[in-house]
């Protein structure tokens, strides 16, 4: 009998599967995620891990887990897991890949409408009460049809969003991996952010990209929080360069209650919600179990990690 730690209660039922299948299931209690040592205690004797983006799983604790076949990582990412520091110590590791594509894209496109038309400061303006009459030069916003969006990123989640914008009347440019970026940017209406976090996508938006972007443009990220450099976000937001920012993604996560960013008007934050449907945090739930059970059988992962 195999022992699986989940570090947090999972949506739908497909976790009663690991019982079903002859193994100990192990949930870590309550609403937080585990501290990085409460999870070095769970991995000590854990056959498998079934993690969230909340959990660092690095050399350290794959150290403390010399049971460990399987890190199953409940994302379709793994920036918050050491794949090679697994990797060379035969531990495999599983992402739930294509099922949050179009639940993603739907919040990318609500982000994009809600900066774009001028949505947050509209809605504050009537909570505290600074609406007073219709005004017809009221909250003036970007209408879609024929402006520039920038996708950066041309994955699934990439091409899903412009899907939906072309739908729109907007005008889809990509950027793919060896694009130039800085070429592009000055173009664009608003630029809306799909790629991987990585060593070499860390602070893609900086300074220097976001002087590129036209006055007055609008950035949306559903990626990673890490892909931007936020201090420099809130300078380009305050400075007035930019119009607005939807972020579902920051760093950190959540973000302190007197951050800059959550004082903006024209910036709406949203607490990660980019794969929060109920069919898709079922299927992810399902590609975690399927990635954990086929590792304690000795099959390959369906949905192993790349690198």
């Amino acid at each position: 009998m195999a022992i699986v730690h989940v570090t947090r209660e999972l949506p739908g039922d497909a976790l009663q599967r690991i019982p079903a299948a002859g193994h100990k299931l192990v949930v870590h209690p309550g609403t937080m995620p585990p501290t990085p040592a409460e999870l070095r205690r769970v991995a000590a004797d854990a056959d498998a891990l079934i993690t969230t983006l909340a959990d660092r799983v690095n050399a350290e604790l794959l150290d403390a887990a010399p049971r460990l076949k399987v890190v199953a990582n409940y994302a379709v990412g793994t920036d918050n897991i050491d794949v090679q520091a697994a990797h060379r110590r035969d531990i495999a590791v599983g992402v739930t890949p294509d099922v949050l594509t179009d639940a993603t894209a739907d919040l990318a496109m609500t982000l994009l409408l809600a900066v774009a038309r001028q949505v947050p400061v509209a809605a504050r303006a009537v909570i505290d009460g600074a609406w007073t009459t219709w005004d017809p030069s009221g909250y003036l916003g970007l209408g879609l049809r024929d402006a520039r969006l920038l996708i950066v990123g041309a994955g699934r989640i990439g091409r899903a969003t412009g899907e939906r914008a072309a739908a729109f009347g907007m005008q889809v440019t990509y950027a793919g991996r060896d694009a130039d970026l800085h070429a592009l940017l000055p173009d664009a209406d608003v630029v809306s952010l799909h790629v991987p976090l990585s060593p070499q996508t860390r602070k893609l938006i900086g300074e220097q990209e976001l002087a590129a972007m036209k006055p007055g443009a609008l950035l949306v990220n559903t990626a990673r929080g890490g892909l931007v450099d936020q201090d420099a976000l809130v300078d380009a937001l305050e400075r007035g360069h930019l119009g607005g920012a939807g972020l579902d993604v920051m760093t950190p996560e959540p973000l302190p209650p007197h951050d800059p960013l959550l004082a903006l008007p024209n910036v709406l934050v949203l607490p990660h919600i980019g794969s929060a449907t109920v069919a898709a945090r079922h299927r992810m739930t399902e590609l975690a179990v399927e990635n954990v059970l086929a590792a304690l059988d000795g099959d390959p992962l369906p949905n192993p990690a790349k690198g």
